[in-house]
């Protein structure tokens, strides 16, 4: 078991075992794949209260979404939680599993990205947990290269079949 390297990735995505849509050979790093942001943000609405954290919560009932239309940015305050999505649905073979980190590029300016565990078997768009964690607005343009995808082998094999399976939107 270990991190799949760009040729293996290349690999696979040749041999049909990892679909990657859309997808561009350029891509695929050293050991990663870029994927790219799309336009529809959820956005936690700013509310007195507290929502209560729990298995099952619906947090969307805290929350709105928005797309953003032709080439404008979406701008992220100080301090902001947002939920992007990918531009690229993955889908993983029952035998890889993928963890989503956010670019460093990015890191530095405040932007934090988050998302964590691809599980195996999954075939989505990937939904990232973004947060604003500098001093001032960040302006987020859609179809920038916002997080990496780091397959890794599992031992045995696995299907995700999470309430999560068939998201289309964050």
């Amino acid at each position: 078991m270990g991190v799949l390297a760009k040729d293996e990735i290349l690999k696979l995505i040749k041999k049909g075992e990892i679909k990657i849509k859309p997808f561009k050979k350029e891509q695929v790093g050293p050991a990663s794949i870029d994927l790219h942001l799309g336009k529809k943000f959820r956005i936690f609405k700013r509310a007195k209260g507290t929502l209560s954290i729990r298995n099952g919560m619906e947090y969307q009932k805290v929350t709105h979404m928005v797309e953003i239309k032709g080439k404008a940015s979406f701008l992220i305050l100080p301090d902001e939680l947002v939920h992007g999505i990918t531009v690229e649905k993955v889908s993983l073979p029952p035998y890889l599993c993928g963890w989503i980190y956010g670019r460093s590029s990015l890191e530095r300016a405040g932007l934090h990205i988050s998302s964590g565990f691809i599980h195996p078997g999954s075939s989505n768009k990937i939904v990232v947990e973004i947060s604003n964690i500098s001093q001032i607005p960040l302006a987020l343009t859609p179809g920038i290269k916002i997080c990496q995808l780091i397959l890794e082998e599992v031992k045995g094999k696995a299907v995700y079949k999470g309430k999560f399976r068939f998201q289309k939107e964050p």
